[in-house]
């Protein structure tokens, strides 16, 4: 509990973001590893599960819920995997 109103205002405003930040990087995380175990089973939607991959890390890079290099990476690693198939 917070000595000010506004305190306490930044604490719930903050919460709401923690949470839905968490949601969105869990949903790219989920993502990724579809993504890689059906590039690792060989699978013909591979490629659409790991554009859908891209897609998300996209998404959370461009609301600042990842940095962008991090978001770099991951999808360079994905695209690694793709493509040594």
């Amino acid at each position: 509990m917070s000595a000010s109103k506004q305190g306490d205002k930044v604490a719930r405003t903050a919460e709401r973001k923690r949470l839905r930040n968490r949601l969105v990087r869990r949903s790219v995380k989920t993502c990724i590893v579809k993504a890689r175990s059906s590039a690792d089973a060989g699978e013909e939607s591979a490629k659409q599960k790991a554009m859908l991959a891209i897609s998300n890390i996209d998404k959370a890079v461009s609301k600042g819920i990842v940095h962008r290099n991090k978001g770099a990476r991951l999808k360079s690693g994905l695209m690694k995997k793709l493509n040594k198939k």
